[in-house]
């Protein structure tokens, strides 16, 4: 079974889009867990009206606003499925979307003896716009097997995937929580899952994206800018992975970008990376005066 997770913080009027695409599914074997991260308008109401559904199972959780990876961390812990799926409550899925995960994932299983399983931390497919075109470049084979972090340096893949890692997976690498910031990229988390684990990656669409406008694609800039130590965690530990001299350059350089937003410097960029803080800095002034932090 796939735990389909949602979190969810004002979207009572895009929920029920979300909602028919997991009715349309081919495959009914999934469980739909929301946790509502403080939402002010009628989510709960709206959500009450679907959990008596008969076809999949729905729960329905409330929390103090403090992130999405915050709900992340609460619906990883409540989750009962073999495999985690996030699917944002702005975005919906393709009626083919689980059987198609499902069949990947146990092709894996039939394939693999104990070891090489204990190699895979999950499965990964492509984001697609709901006009039908791919996000981003798509992969040049139908099947990769690669960890995260070198699927798109090795292969110069473009653009948003749709990752799906096992729930254990999941719990052994829980978000950080620091006080004052709601934002955490999942880049920081799939980067470390990516040092022990690698994902069948595979060149079908099962996730359709759209961006709203105040979400947190939209405004990542200033999301960063307002939780800083987080986001200096996710780029000193990119540069320090193994990827290629120019993204290094592009991890370092971001690491100052944010790292200016704040006098704290408890997390440290390795090495020569500290050579490029003043163009950091220039970026960080430019973010200044276009955000008005």
């Amino acid at each position: 079974m796939i735990t389909i997770f949602t979190p969810s913080y004002n979207r009572a009027d895009l929920l029920p889009r979300l909602y028919k695409s997991l009715c349309e599914q081919t495959c009914k074997d999934f469980e739909w867990l929301i946790v509502d991260d403080g939402s002010k308008d009628n989510t709960k109401e709206v959500v009450e009206l679907w959990l008596n559904n008969k076809d999949f199972p729905i729960y329905y959780y409330q929390k103090n606003n403090g992130g999405k990876h915050t709900a992340i961390n609460m619906g990883v812990e409540l989750a009962k499925g073999e495999l985690f799926f996030i699917a944002d409550s702005d975005d919906f899925l393709p009626p083919n979307a689980i059987a198609i995960v499902m069949d990947v994932w146990n092709g894996l299983k039939s394939y693999s003896t104990v070891r090489t399983m204990n190699e895979f931390g999950g499965v990964c497919g492509l984001d697609g716009y709901e006009d039908g075109r791919i996000i981003g470049s798509g992969l040049p084979k139908d099947i990769i097997d690669i960890s995260y972090t070198q699927i798109r340096d090795r292969y110069s893949v473009t653009g948003d995937m749709k990752e799906v890692y096992v729930t254990s997976v999941m719990k052994e690498f829980p978000f950080p929580e620091i006080d004052g910031e709601r934002f955490c990229s999942e880049a920081l988390i799939w980067n470390r899952i990516a040092k022990k684990y690698k994902l069948r990656f595979f060149n079908k669409v099962i996730y359709i994206a759209e961006y709203q406008e105040g979400g947190i694609t939209a405004g990542i800039t200033k999301a960063r800018m307002k939780s800083p130590i987080a986001t200096m965690m996710t780029y000193s530990e990119w540069f320090c992975m193994n990827i290629s001299l120019k993204q290094k350059v592009k991890m370092a350089i971001n690491y100052w970008r944010f790292a200016f937003c704040t006098k704290t410097r408890s997390v440290k960029i390795a090495s020569w990376g500290n050579l490029l803080a003043p163009i950091g800095w220039l970026l960080f002034m430019n973010d200044k005066y276009h955000t008005g932090l």
